[in-house]
């Protein structure tokens, strides 16, 4: 049986963040994402927005979301290829941690990685209003088109989470669960990848969330994107330990 839904805040750079400051900070985005794919903003409090935005885009469709973001998608992954390609395999990375007062590190994972689920599309789109598109593919892979951190343009990537080849953020030994695997871009080349650990604390558990970009990416990407994590983890914290 699930638990009551866990209280949840945020770490960024050693700053506590909490819930409210995450949720405001989704609240912003949600219009701008609206008006990138070409949706009116939901009417009622974020809770509303957030379901119905998801509803949505969900209704569009893979093809469609690809049709009207067409242009900046191939703009996008230009940029991928070229910072892949000037950053020579360096990465950035963009990290944050969030605290988790209920539940363990192995029950959300297992939970996150379930793409089985009913729920797994529109959980996966709704955590966030910049996540276009995310859908299980074959073989441990997830297509994603979203916006990242402070980027004004979308791109679509897969995330093969069987292969951890070009990561080179240290794995954590004593994390309790893991979700890790390799970005891929256009082509099927690496762009970067997500290394996100979870440990088991009294009464919850931690989570540190780390997405490594290429070395040459802005700095206030990389430091927005931290915002994102934020927004998007509590989001599924709270999907996953919800009572149904």
């Amino acid at each position: 049986m699930r638990s009551a839904v866990p209280a949840v805040y945020a770490v960024i750079g050693g700053r506590r963040v909490s819930r409210d400051e995450v949720l405001a900070w989704e609240a912003a985005r949600l219009p701008v994402a609206a008006a990138k794919i070409g949706l009116p903003v939901p009417s009622g409090d974020l809770a509303r927005q957030r379901e119905a935005f998801a509803e949505a885009k969900l209704a569009l469709g893979p093809s469609e979301i690809r049709r009207r973001l067409r242009r900046d998608l191939r703009v996008g992954d230009a940029i991928a290829r070229a910072t892949t390609r000037l950053s020579g395999g360096r990465p950035a990375t963009s990290v944050c941690e969030l605290h988790v007062d209920g539940g363990s590190a192995s029950e959300f994972v297992r939970w996150f990685m379930d793409t089985a689920r009913a729920d797994y599309a529109h959980s996966m789109t709704a955590a966030h209003p910049d996540h276009f598109l995310i859908r299980a593919l074959a073989d441990d892979r997830q297509e994603v088109i979203e916006t990242t951190g402070g980027s004004p343009l979308p791109t679509r990537f897969v995330v093969d989470y069987a292969d951890l080849s070009s990561l080179t953020t240290p794995a954590d030994p004593d994390a309790d669960a893991r979700a890790a695997g390799v970005a891929l871009g256009g082509g099927g080349r690496p762009i970067g990848g997500v290394r996100h650990e979870f440990r088991d604390l009294p009464g919850g558990f931690r989570a540190r969330l780390c997405v490594e970009f290429p070395r040459v990416t802005l700095p206030r990407i990389l430091s927005a994107h931290r915002r994102h994590l934020a927004i998007e983890f509590a989001n599924w914290t709270e999907s996953a330990f919800r009572v149904r």
